[in-house]
């Protein structure tokens, strides 16, 4: 079983792009409400792919909430380790650009997520342990997911880490990249966009930061260039990158969530649910993973909102 641990949210989409200029529509686009947060995202991608996925978090039990839920049982997410609470879900307000890339403002003052508690176990058919976005951000929550990311690391469970940068939730900058560094001795698989390589890596190159990072102690690294596709760096020196599907983009939104839960998947099938498995592959076999992820990161950029695929469409 893989277990997805972080925030479950609701992305407010607009259901229009916004326009500006004097010939602009003074009326708003009305927001959508849909289910959303990284973590949640890569679990019901994972869930809709046929693997065996848990999700690991605290979600409210308002209204929200109850439709977090659900989405989770509709596509087969084990939910035994989610934590309620009576706080109200986390917010984002998505902004659309004309080129489909979306942007985000949050509202998560006294929200349910943040309360996270360290679980006192998880169960032992776990194989792999996946962490990102707001969740290692927001305290109180944040320590107890690290907490657990230290603990399973330590008891040998594969983990992978998408930090999924949000800037307007980091009050300083230098201390959070001091703690993603220190994440990395605890992870077998870390994937990033190249716009959150580049904030990572502040004034170094962000190509000689991803060699450190990969030093630091992750098998791989895995990055993503958008609709150029997606490369990856291995500890032996080695690498390769796959294009991008070509698809015509409604908004981007869960496709980086798509690409890990479809990185996952697919390193299942190759047996390599494990740093040594991982630090093993050829290049023929990471084209083949690297090239399911980027097909299935297509399709949800070709629908609005984080929509994955189900097996069937790939």
């Amino acid at each position: 079983m893989i277990v997805v641990a972080g925030e479950a949210l609701i992305d407010l989409v607009p259901d229009r792009p916004a326009t500006a200029g004097p010939a602009a529509d003074p009326a708003l686009p009305a927001l959508l409400p849909r289910r959303g947060g990284g973590p949640y995202n890569t679990a019901v991608a994972l869930g809709r792919l046929g693997s065996p996925t848990a999700f690991c978090s605290r979600i409210s039990t308002d209204g929200f909430g109850e439709a977090l839920m659900a989405g989770l049982q509709e596509d087969g997410v084990d939910t035994a380790l989610v934590q309620r609470g009576a706080e109200p879900t986390t917010l984002a307000v998505a902004s659309i650009a004309p080129d489909g890339s979306a942007g985000y403002g949050f509202y998560v003052e006294g929200t349910a997520d943040r309360l996270f508690e360290l679980p006192a176990t998880l169960p032992d058919s776990v194989t792999a342990l996946s962490f990102g976005t707001c969740s290692l951000v927001l305290e109180p929550g944040a320590s107890a997911y690290e907490a657990l990311l230290r603990r399973e690391a330590a008891r040998g469970v594969f983990t992978t880490l998408d930090p999924n940068i949000r800037t307007g939730l980091i009050p300083d900058a230098d201390a959070y990249r001091a703690r993603f560094r220190g994440w990395l001795p605890h992870v077998g698989l870390l994937k990033l966009s190249m716009e959150d390589a580049a904030w990572l890596a502040g004034a170094q190159d962000p190509a000689a930061a991803a060699r450190e990072w990969l030093a630091a102690g992750p098998a791989a690294v895995v990055l993503t260039h958008g609709r150029d596709g997606i490369s990856v760096l291995t500890r032996d020196g080695g690498g390769c990158a796959v294009p991008g599907a070509q698809v015509e983009v409604v908004d981007t939104i869960g496709a980086g969530d798509t690409v890990n839960a479809a990185l996952l998947h697919r390193l299942a099938a190759h047996e390599a649910l494990s740093a040594d498995a991982v630090a093993k592959l050829d290049e023929a076999a990471w084209r083949d993973v690297l090239g399911f992820a980027a097909r299935a990161a297509a399709v949800t950029c070709s629908r609005p909102g984080a929509q994955p695929p189900y097996a069937a469409e790939l």
